[in-house]
């Protein structure tokens, strides 16, 4: 088994922009933790290596060190090799060096601290319960509990962001030596309090050019201080990529354990119920808590494209792909290069509509 994925729905409060699969129901995060072993015990094989393990959320460092030391043991008794990279989901609010110098001696390798930005006014507008300086005080006590494999997540595209403010992000996430960066345009999802502010009058959506300004600013930037832009919305500095994402985009099998987790053996699709009482009630009673469905060799073939074409090796040009191709060469959209095909800068910005034109 590849991967294994670990969802925790935990948060303590609800960002304004957020529509993830999450509750703020601390106090059932034991009976969940318990949930989640029997379904570890169920469902991972035995004597089998796990490449690489990640919590994710929700807010996984909300629980409790022992609660992911307990989860951590069982997957590695599972295991016959150790994990290449265990990478934990983390909020700023919720790290102190204590904590993470514990998280470290767990044999957790990798933290992904959700940030979004380093201004406060944007912090605060979209709902999330930190502030700038305790993101950078959180990333600097990691580095001193001794990680050396962080990654931070940023939005851009926010209400009354500006390049200025942008930038400063960008340039503070640098200074802060993180080995990897997310970067991903605000949404407005439906039900969401940020987008009844936009329904309501009370905040305006960006343009699509003034985005496109952002996302340019992001990757020249980036790739200037040495960072790889391995995916539409990742960079790495070398041999920092993310080892258990880079299994989603390129079709290897993984395991999602959890209320809402996907799980993907190469044919079939499960999916986890999204509802936490409903979960944890029939995973201690044996009773069926997903549903799934097998892939036709077309689905797989457009899930190829969808997934590859978002990397920087692209996918191969096949003499099916060809005459949909082309024209996008042309427009400078796509380029080849030996017998792949990739998105230019400018196919970046419209993507979704160049994967469209492929399937």
């Amino acid at each position: 088994m590849k991967g294994v994925y670990i969802h925790i729905p935990f948060c303590k409060s609800r960002c304004a922009y957020c529509d993830f699969f999450s509750t703020t129901q601390l106090e059932r995060r034991e009976e969940y933790v318990q949930a989640l072993l029997r379904e570890i015990a169920a469902r991972v094989p035995d004597k089998e290596p796990i490449d690489t393990i990640y919590f994710g959320g929700g807010t996984p460092s909300i629980l409790e060190t022992e609660q992911i030391e307990r989860l951590l043991n069982a997957l590695l008794k599972k295991s016959t090799t150790p994990p290449q990279e265990i990478t934990l989901e983390a909020n700023p609010g919720d790290l102190n060096l204590e904590k993470l110098t514990a998280l470290k001696r767990l044999g957790i390798n990798r933290l992904s601290i959700g940030i979004q930005s380093f201004n406060d006014a944007e912090l605060r507008l979209i709902g999330r319960r930190h502030n700038a300086a305790q993101a950078i005080q959180a990333v600097n006590d990691a580095q001193t509990a001794g990680f050396d494999n962080i990654s931070i997540d940023l939005i851009y595209a926010l209400p009354e962001q500006t390049m200025e403010s942008w930038r400063e992000t960008i340039y503070t996430a640098i200074q802060l030596g993180v080995q990897h960066i997310s970067c991903y345009c605000l949404s407005y999802e439906d039900g969401t309090p940020l987008t009844r502010l936009l329904d309501d009058g009370k905040i305006s959506r960006m343009d699509e050019d003034t985005e496109n300004k952002l996302y340019d600013e992001l990757c020249e930037t980036l790739t200037a201080n040495g960072f790889i832009h391995y995916e539409v919305s990742n960079f790495a500095l070398p041999n920092r990529q993310s080892k258990h994402n880079s299994s989603y985009w390129n079709n290897t099998p993984y395991i999602g354990l959890g209320a809402g987790a996907h799980s993907y053996d190469g044919q079939t699709r499960r999916w986890n119920i999204a509802d936490l009482a409903a979960y944890v009630r029939r995973m201690l009673s044996d009773s069926k808590y997903w549903d799934e469905e097998s892939l036709t060799e077309e689905q797989k073939a457009i899930e190829h494209i969808m997934l590859g074409l978002r990397t920087s090796e692209g996918i191969t040009l096949t003499d099916e792909l060809k005459p949909k191709a082309q024209p996008l060469i042309e427009q400078g959209l796509l380029k080849q290069t030996d017998t792949n095909i990739t998105a230019t800068q400018s196919g970046l910005h419209i993507l979704n509509r160049l994967i469209e034109q492929l399937i």
